[in-house]
C-alpha cells in the first residue's frame, strides 16, 4: 500500500461518474430488459479505461475502476451471490428526513434495487468479478497508475440493505454474508490489488436503521458485523486492506449523525492497513482534533476526506492543503493519504456533483496535496 514517505499521496473512495449511455444499460439490466451481454461488457471495459486515464491525469495516485459496471456500491452483490431475490419496496428513511419533512420531499428517490435474502448465500458468479479485475488491470497499466484499489461491500451494509428472510438469527446471517464475500475479498487481494471495504453502515446506520434505538444497541449490532467482517478478512494481509466509513453520501442536515468519537474504537477494530474516514462534511470537519488523543494502530494509514462528494463546490487547493496538514501534524505526514469523503457515483443515475465538476474536484485534491507536500517536506 502506498505510504506518503516523500510526498502526500492521493486517492478517492471508489465510485466515479458513469457515462450516460452506460447508466441506461445498467437501468435496463436492473429492470430485467433484454440486454446484449457482450455489448454491455465492452462498454464497461471502455468506460473503465477512460475513467482510470482521467484519474491519473487528475493527479490521483491510487485509482479504482470507478465501480462503473455496478448498479450501486452494494447491491451489485445480488448478481454474484445466490440467495437474494424479490424486491423490497419498503421506504428507507433517516432521522433527518423525519425531523425535516418538507426538506425530505425534495429528495431524489433512491435508485438502488433492494432484494431479500430468501435462501442460502453462496458466491457463484466470479465471472463479473474477474472481468472487473481484468478491466482495471489493463487500464491501470496503460495509464501508468501507481496503485489500484478495488471497492467491495462490507458485511454490515449488505445486511442493512438486504433484509434477512431466511437465516434463523442475525448472527447466522452475518456469518453467511461474510463467508460469501470472503470469495471476493480474497480474489481482489490475490490479484495484487488493494481491497477497500465500503462500510457506511459503521456510521450511517446510527441515524437510519437505529434512529429510534440506543447508541448501545447500535454499537452492539456494529460489533457483530465487524466480527463477521474480520472473519472474512482472515486470509487477506492487513497491508492490502483499506476500510471506508461515512455518514451517508448525501447533502442533508446531518444533525443526527453519530459523533466519530462514539464509533472510532469500532472502526479501528477492523483489520485494515488504512482507514478512509469522511472529514470534510461540515458536521464532521471539526473532528480532526480527535486524533490528538486517538492513536492509529501500529503501521496504519489515515485517509481523511479532504474534499467533499455531495456538492458542486470545487475546493481551493489551499484549503485542501490546510486540511491535509492538520492530520499530518497529529498522526505523522507519512501516515496520511489524501482522500475524498465518499464516492461520486455510489448508485447509477444518482449524482450530486455534476460529472464534469468531479474531475475538477479531484484535480484540486491533487493540487492541495502538492502544496501540503512542499510545506511538510520543505521542498
Amino acid at each position: 500500500m502506498l505510504r506518503s514517505e516523500n510526498r502526500i499521496f492521493t486517492t478517492h473512495t471508489g465510485s466515479l461518474p458513469r457515462p450516460a449511455d452506460l447508466v441506461e444499460l445498467i437501468r435496463a439490466r436492473e429492470a430485467g430488459e433484454p440486454l446484449d451481454a457482450q455489448a454491455f461488457a465492452a462498454r464497461v471495459q471502455s468506460a473503465v479505461t477512460e475513467a482510470v486515464g482521467k484519474q491519473v491525469e487528475s493527479g490521483i495516485d491510487s485509482v479504482s475502476d470507478g465501480e462503473l459496471g455496478k448498479p450501486s456500491f452494494a447491491t451489485y452483490v445480488t448478481y454474484r451471490i445466490t440467495g437474494f431475490d424479490g424486491e423490497n419496496l419498503a421506504p428507507r428513511t433517516s432521522a433527518d428526513a423525519e425531523a425535516f419533512p418538507e426538506w425530505a420531499k425534495t429528495l431524489v428517490p433512491n435508485t438502488m434495487k433492494r432484494k431479500f435474502c430468501v435462501g442460502p448465500l453462496a458466491y457463484q458468479n466470479k465471472a463479473e468479478l474477474e472481468a472487473d479485475l481484468a478491466n482495471v488491470r489493463v487500464a491501470a497499466q496503460a495509464a501508468g497508475a501507481h496503485e489500484v484499489f478495488m471497492p467491495s461491500a462490507s458485511v454490515g451494509i449488505i445486511a442493512d440493505i438486504m433484509e434477512n428472510q431466511f437465516y434463523p438469527t442475525d448472527e447466522a446471517y452475518y456469518h453467511a454474508i461474510a463467508m460469501a464475500m470472503k470469495v471476493e475479498y480474497d480474489a481482489i487481494a490475490k490479484a495484487g490489488f488493494i481491497l477497500q471495504i465500503d462500510a457506511p453502515d459503521t456510521a450511517m446506520c446510527r441515524h437510519t436503521r437505529f434512529r429510534h434505538r440506543s447508541l448501545e444497541d447500535f454499537r452492539a449490532w456494529q460489533s457483530q458485523c465487524i466480527d463477521a467482517l474480520n472473519e472474512a478478512l482472515v486470509d487477506v494481509p492487513r497491508e492490502q486492506i483499506r476500510f471506508h466509513t461515512c455518514w451517508g453520501n448525501n447533502e442533508s442536515p446531518h444533525v443526527h449523525d453519530v459523533p466519530l468519537k462514539d464509533i472510532v474504537d469500532l472502526v479501528l477494530r477492523v483489520k485494515a492497513g488504512a482507514y478512509s474516514i469522511e472529514a470534510s462534511n461540515p458536521r464532521h470537519a471539526h473532528e480532526w482534533r480527535l486524533w490528538e488523543d486517538v492513536k492509529l494502530p501500529e503501521g496504519a494509514i489515515l485517509m481523511p476526506g479532504v474534499i467533499d462528494s455531495t456538492t458542486n463546490f470545487v475546493e481551493h487547493p489551499e484549503l485542501v492543503a490546510d486540511r491535509i496538514e492538520q492530520f499530518a501534524r497529529l498522526v505523522g505526514r507519512e501516515n496520511v493519504v489524501a482522500g475524498t469523503d465518499c464516492g461520486f457515483g455510489t448508485a447509477a443515475g444518482r449524482m450530486t456533483p455534476h460529472p464534469e465538476v468531479v474531475w475538477h474536484k479531484l484535480h484540486a485534491l491533487a493540487e492541495g496535496a502538492e502544496l501540503a507536500s512542499k510545506r511538510l517536506w520543505g521542498r
